[in-house]
């Protein structure tokens, strides 16, 4: 592409290009992964690679830092595919579109993977210059975590010697990241009956929302598709016998929704009252959602398998007792979103499916939620079924890595970078799991809307980060 060739820092940005025109979506890592272990192989650097395209790649201290400990530079290589309405791509296959927007890279139309190729680039951008001067380094590229952190899950951790890993998978500059949610990805699942039904059919559907991180947004107060839907649809219930039968929505478990499209069948054509909700349900909407749109088209008089009643009505029921966004707010920690989750994805087949992202900071209160919603499932006749779980990365009393980044910072840039605990799962809790004794600190440049096509990664702040980072490597 070229298009990132004169700019600063080079080293770093040539390496984020060449990533970003390799796929590398959630479960389809393997191209970037063989690129990596390419990249090695041609530099005579010792590299592992495992069956979940996990890389661990080795290089030798710089003269003078042969006696020094290791540390681990980590980040993932897959990246969450969104893309605008219309967009042409195959994410499976193609690379992405990539633009500059005066201090910001963008990729036309979709999501652009900062979140974290621009891990990957610093780390092989470290690899590749023989001049740093830097400790023994391993640096730990993992698959899927966007799906639930599946690379870090199934590492084996045996070939990694260091006990100081820096995270690059925050995303403000500035912000020292040292400790994290723990979560888990749920499908609830409502069987459903249907009978043939005759009747007008009508699309009732949202778009334009602004969507976001189901962890880092979660608590900025931005609308849900799916239960907006899902609630506007209950409204028109009471004015007609609306009869549902396609409902999707969504597309990650872990952003926050920005669609949902809902298809019922009326006996009679809706009343004015309901035709008069869902205008007023789009005034509502963009006193917060500027720019969005909600439609409601009617087709011509057809037969069609909608729901039975007795399964809509256990359908709305489950909608309007299902827990969805905060739950609680730290006590200990002002602002902070301590439990959460975000119905990120809805289908409607065989069963209506409904797949969540549920996080905490603390354990206990995750697996109260879970059991919360397995309960009000077996209520309702539909299961709760939980994929696996990653842990919550809990804070040190003593981090002498924390430390030495707070000093290099206040030498580089005055001042004391903010140090703090997300609502949002890094793969730092799987690794201090995994690597007793852990000392490990999350940080990164500032990107904006990432998990959305708005994504934006800076470029001033990508060169600061880079600086700092070789800074901190020198110190230690």
């Amino acid at each position: 592409m070229n298009v990132l060739n004169d700019i600063q820092p080079k080293e770093v940005l040539r390496f984020f290009e060449a990533i970003c025109d390799l796929p590398h979506g959630s479960r389809n890592t393997k191209v970037l992964s063989d690129f990596c272990v390419v990249f090695a192989r041609l530099r005579g650097l010792w590299c592992h690679q495992d069956k979940a395209n996990n890389v661990i790649i080795r290089k030798e201290a710089s003269l003078g830092y042969e006696d020094h400990p290791p540390v681990i530079i980590q980040g993932h290589l897959d990246m969450v595919c969104e893309r605008n309405a219309g967009v042409e791509i195959d994410f499976r296959r193609d690379g992405l579109r990539l633009t500059v927007d005066g201090d910001y890279i963008r990729a036309q139309g979709t999501t652009l993977g900062a979140d974290n190729g621009i891990a990957v680039a610093y780390a092989l951008a470290l690899l590749d210059d023989k001049n740093l001067v830097h400790p023994p380094l391993e640096v730990l590229l993992t698959s899927d975590e966007e799906i639930g952190m599946l690379g870090a899950m199934a590492l084996d951790v045996s070939p990694l010697k260091g006990k100081t890993l820096i995270n690059l998978d925050s995303d403000v500059e500035g912000v020292l990241t040292l400790g994290c949610a723990g979560g888990l990805k749920g499908d609830l699942l409502l069987p459903l009956r249907r009978e043939s039904v005759t009747g007008t059919p009508y699309t009732l559907q949202v778009t334009g929302l602004t969507g976001g991180h189901s962890g880092v947004e979660i608590g900025c107060g931005r609308t849900n598709a799916i239960t907006f839907v899902a609630s506007l649809f209950d409204k028109l219930c009471a004015t007609a016998d609306a009869r549902p039968f396609g409902f999707t929505g969504g597309g990650k478990d872990n952003a926050i929704p920005r669609t949902a499209t809902l298809k019922f069948l009326c006996p009679t054509p809706l009343s004015e009252e309901a035709l008069a909700l869902v205008s007023e349900a789009e005034r509502t909407l963009r006193e917060t959602e500027p720019n969005a749109a909600v439609t409601l088209t009617a087709g011509n008089s057809t037969s069609q398998g909608a729901l039975t009643r007795d399964c809509r009505d256990r359908m709305l029921e489950l909608f309007r007792r299902v827990p969805n966004g905060v739950q609680k707010m730290s006590e200990a920690l002002p602002d902070m979103v301590e439990t959460s989750l975000n119905l990120g994805i809805i289908s409607f087949e065989k069963s209506l499916c409904a797949t969540f992202a549920l996080r905490s900071n603390v354990n206990a209160e995750l697996e109260a939620l879970s059991a919360g919603i397995s309960a009000l499932a077996k209520e309702l006749g539909a299961q709760w079924r939980t994929g696996a779980a990653y842990p919550a990365w809990e804070m040190r009393e003593h981090s002498p890595l924390r430390d030495t980044m707070v000093e290099v910072w206040r030498t580089m840039f005055g001042g004391t970078p903010r140090t703090e605990t997300i609502h949002a799962g890094l793969e730092c809790g799987v690794f201090a799991d995994k690597i007793k004794g852990l000392d490990c600190v999350s940080m990164g440049p500032t990107m904006l809307d990432i998990h959305t096509p708005r994504e934006a990664l800076s470029i001033s702040s990508t060169e600061r980060t880079w600086r700092y980072l070789l800074a901190i490597l020198k110190a230690l």
